[in-house]
C-alpha cells in the first residue's frame, strides 16, 4: 500500500526539517510513501529547506505558490497531486504527530472513507479553545455531521474521496461535512496535539467570519442546487404570511375596533413591504428553478450527444 502525505506549508523554517525526520521513522513501515510539501508563499526560508529535503529523497516533492492562497488552496493542489491509496493531511507547525498515522490506517480500514483527528486535549490557549468549541458545535449542529473537531489538520482519507471533494475558499474547515455530504463514511479518533514550539500560530479573530460565511455557503450548495425554490420559496412563504398577518390585524383594527387607519400607518406599511418582500424570495426561488432546470437539461443533452 502507497501512502501520501499532504502538508500545507507557511512560513514554518524551524519545524520543517524536524517533522520531515518524524514522518520519516513513521512512514518506513508502509510499502511506499509520498510527501507532498506545499508551500504557501513562505517568506521566512521554508522552501530552501524543504528544497533541501527534496534533493535527498525521491520520495518527496514540493509544490510552490508565489503568494499566500490560504490552507484549502494548497489543500487542493496537494490532492491533485497525490497517488497514494490513502492520503494523509497534516500541519508543518508540529502540534500534529505523525505517529498517529497507523491508528488512522487502522480505522480508516474498519470500513470508513474518511477519519478525522480529534484533539480532545488540545494544547492551544483559550484564545483559540472557545473560538473552536463554539465552531465545532455550530457546524455539527446545521451539518449533522456527528464528530468533535472539523478543523483538525490531521486526516487520513482514500484517494476517492478527495478527487471528489473541490476545496477552496475556507472549505477546508468543513471537510468532514463535505464527504458526509456525499455519503462517505465519516467517523473520528483522538490523536496526540502537541504544544507549538516555534513560530506563531496562524488564526486570528477574522477566520471565525469567514468560516460562519463559508458554512452558509456549503449548506446552501449541498442541499438546494437543484431546487433553489425549496429555500427561497419557504423563506418567501413566511415572509409573505407574516405581511398577510400583519394586514389583517390592521384591518381588524379598523371594522372591529373603529381605529382609523392613519393611526396604524406605520404598521401598515409594513405590512406591506413585508408582502412584497416575500413575493421577491419567492420570485427569487422560480428563477433558481429556472436555471437548475436549464443546466440539468443541457447536461442530459451532451450525454445523449455522447452516446450517439
Amino acid at each position: 500500500m502507497k501512502i501520501s502525505v499532504v502538508i500545507p506549508v507557511y512560513n514554518e523554517v524551524e519545524s520543517v526539517e524536524q517533522l520531515y525526520k518524524e514522518l520519516i521513522k513513521v512512514l518506513s513501515s508502509f510499502d511506499s510513501y509520498q510527501i507532498i510539501f506545499v508551500d504557501d508563499g513562505s517568506s521566512d526560508g521554508s522552501v530552501n529547506v524543504i528544497k533541501k529535503i527534496v534533493e535527498n529523497d525521491i520520495n518527496t516533492k514540493i509544490i510552490q505558490f508565489h503568494r499566500n492562497y490560504g490552507k484549502s488552496a494548497a489543500l487542493g493542489e496537494g490532492f491533485k497531486n497525490a497517488n497514494g491509496e490513502y492520503i494523509v493531511t497534516m500541519d508543518a507547525d508540529l502540534q500534529d504527530d505523525p505517529k498517529e498515522i497507523p491508528n488512522l490506517v487502522s480505522k480508516l480500514e474498519e470500513g470508513f472513507d474518511l477519519v478525522s483527528g480529534w484533539k480532545k486535549n488540545r494544547k492551544d490557549p483559550l484564545s483559540k479553545k472557545i473560538p473552536s468549541k463554539f465552531f465545532n458545535f455550530i457546524t455539527r449542529l446545521f451539518t449533522g455531521v456527528k464528530i468533535h473537531d472539523f478543523n483538525c489538520g490531521l486526516k487520513i482519507y482514500r484517494q476517492s474521496v478527495i478527487k471528489t471533494l473541490e476545496i477552496y475558499g475556507g472549505r477546508h474547515r468543513y471537510i468532514p461535512a463535505l464527504a458526509g455530504y456525499k455519503n462517505f463514511k465519516v467517523t473520528e479518533i483522538i490523536v496526540n496535539h502537541r504544544p507549538r514550539l516555534y513560530g506563531e500560530t496562524k488564526y486570528g479573530g477574522s477566520r471565525m467570519f469567514h468560516g460562519f460565511f463559508d458554512l452558509i455557503s456549503i449548506l446552501f450548495l449541498s442541499k438546494y442546487t437543484q431546487s433553489p425554490l425549496y429555500f427561497f420559496g419557504k423563506i418567501g412563504l413566511y415572509t409573505f404570511l407574516s405581511g398577510v398577518g400583519i394586514e389583517i390585524y390592521i384591518i381588524y383594527l379598523k371594522y372591529a375596533l373603529n381605529e382609523p387607519f392613519a393611526k396604524h400607518m406605520a404598521l401598515l406599511m409594513l405590512g406591506v413591504l413585508i408582502i412584497v418582500i416575500g413575493i421577491q424570495f419567492f420570485s427569487i426561488g422560480l428563477v433558481g428553478e429556472m436555471i437548475a432546470n436549464s443546466n440539468q437539461y443541457k447536461e442530459s443533452r451532451v450525454k445523449e450527444i455522447l452516446k450517439s
